[in-house]
């Protein structure tokens, strides 16, 4: 349907919004009548604060209007934002957003009055990133909420925030982030013109965009990082990144992104360099187990038993006894059935699927062991990788090492030790292919940075960084 332009006529103006919002029972409309004529107002009552209309708006026109000579509404309404609009085309997408339209008789245009009042969650710690030691505030589904915790951190006239609306049928607003002193001007501007380029009915959450604007879409790594902390997106912009908000979801993106820090947190800089190196080693650490562990143990078993000590490999031996699946279909059985329980978990309510995953997982691995479906040492070895793997950090790169370990279980019952150097070695090559945003996805390992090198794996000092700067 066309938007008419707004008519000198009150009732014709209701009449286009009534038929435009037919079946739309929210949308309330309250007329009033001053000696300077008749008015409106016009808002969906599950989009403001009914005491903001009544209070700010409504008495102050049913009270100062029939006093005034000359109408100024700037200066006789109190809310802190006002807007004037000469079209249906600019007056509409406002009152969907929570404006209040203000209709007057013989106007060609209306005032949008900002009294937003719907729900939101409050500032509350991340779930998905706690840490022993740092900041306990995480971002909400309120974009100015979300710009706020960042703004408060950065008050400085460098910190950029520049906004869109991405979306056909129901845009949605989207904040790019960055700070002038140290972002190259090149990477804003290839960010701008990704968003852009992007052609949806609207935007549910941030992993829509992800998928759009990511150099490589059919890679299992993750190539963009994404964050409920402030301090983190806080510490990416101070070393040159972007900061993509979208409104309506707690996670922002951060451009560009290297393999590296996603096994790292910000959690490593708030405590002493020591403790944290260690942390980085046996993250580090976890996520290589969470990927090899399995392909090792049955390449071992199946092709290399000459590696083990005799007296362990006699004992894997009798374990192996009267169980009537060989070493890999034991492996993928159990691999499948903690994978299972483990999203299972996950979609459950929380106090049950603590429950589900824990208690099944010591019960299932137990029934299988007495059935003799699988060896004891395959569930020892199946939940030293299932640990691994949430001891590695990041989640999306945690899924990406859950995801290539069945075809490296496969290479391994094929071709035993040398299936796994040939999976390790297209991996490598895989990795260092990708880029995110131009900047090489493994740097500093490739191309080599030996500057970049004293910050990968061990923490240094902070203040001998700040020294070698200087």
């Amino acid at each position: 349907m066309a938007n008419p332009t707004i008519s000198t006529l009150l009732e014709k103006n209701i009449k286009f919004l009534e038929n435009l919002f037919s079946l739309s029972s929210d949308l309330q409309i309250r007329s009033f009548h001053t000696r300077h004529g008749k008015g409106a107002l016009v808002f969906f009552e599950s989009l403001v604060t009914k005491k903001t209309v009544s209070d700010q708006v409504l008495a102050p026109l049913l009270l100062h209007l029939p006093k005034l000579e000359m109408i100024n509404y700037e200066s006789l309404l109190t809310i802190h934002a006002l807007e004037k609009y000469d079209s249906w085309q600019e007056a509409i997408p406002a009152l969907l957003n929570g404006s209040c339209l203000l209709l007057l008789q013989n106007q060609r245009s209306c005032y949008g009055l900002e009294v937003k009042g719907y729900p939101e969650r409050q500032v509350t710690e991340p779930e998905s990133e706690t840490v022993v030691r740092g900041p306990r505030e995480g971002f909400v589904e309120n974009l100015l909420t979300n710009i706020s915790l960042i703004r408060r951190r950065l008050n400085t006239v460098d910190l950029k925030v520049e906004l869109m609306e991405i979306g056909d049928l129901a845009p949605t607003k989207v904040a790019v982030i960055y700070l002038t002193s140290t972002t190259r001007t090149d990477l804003v501007l290839e960010v701008k013109k990704r968003l852009q380029a992007i052609k949806l009915p609207t935007v549910l959450e941030s992993g829509y965009l992800e998928e759009f604007i990511e150099d490589n879409k059919y890679s299992v790594f993750p190539q963009i990082a994404h964050t409920e902390r402030p301090d983190r997106v806080v510490a990416n912009l101070l070393e040159g990144r972007v900061a993509i908000l979208c409104d309506g979801t707690p996670f922002v993106l951060i451009i560009p992104t290297t393999f590296n820090q996603f096994w790292q947190a910000n959690e490593d800089y708030y405590e002493r360099y020591p403790i944290a190196s260690l942390i980085r080693t046996i993250r580090l650490a976890s996520l290589l187990l969470s990927l090899l562990l399995p392909s090792l143990f049955v390449a071992v078993i199946s092709f290399h038993p000459e590696m083990l000590p005799t007296v362990l490999l006699l004992n894997f031996m009798q374990q192996r006894e009267g169980v009537p699946f060989p070493i890999f279909v034991q492996a993928l059985i159990m691999e499948v059935s903690f994978e299972a329980l483990r999203e299972a978990g996950v979609r459950l309510p929380r106090a049950v699927g603590q429950a589900v995953s824990i208690v099944g997982a010591l019960v299932i691995g137990e029934a299988a062991v007495k059935a003799g479906l699988v060896a004891p040492a395959m569930v020892i070895m199946v939940a030293v990788t299932g640990i691994a793997s949430f001891a590695a950090g990041n989640y999306p790169l945690a899924i990406a090492m859950r995801l290539l370990r069945f075809p490296m279980l496969a290479l391994a019952a094929i071709l035993g030790l040398y299936g796994i150097m040939l999976g390790v070695i297209m991996i490598v090559l895989h990795v260092t292919s990708l880029h995110s945003f131009g900047q090489p996805y493994m740097s500093p390992i490739a191309p080599l940075n030996i500057q970049g090198l004293k910050d990968f794996i061990l923490r240094v000092p902070i203040w001998f960084n700040r020294r070698q700067k200087t």
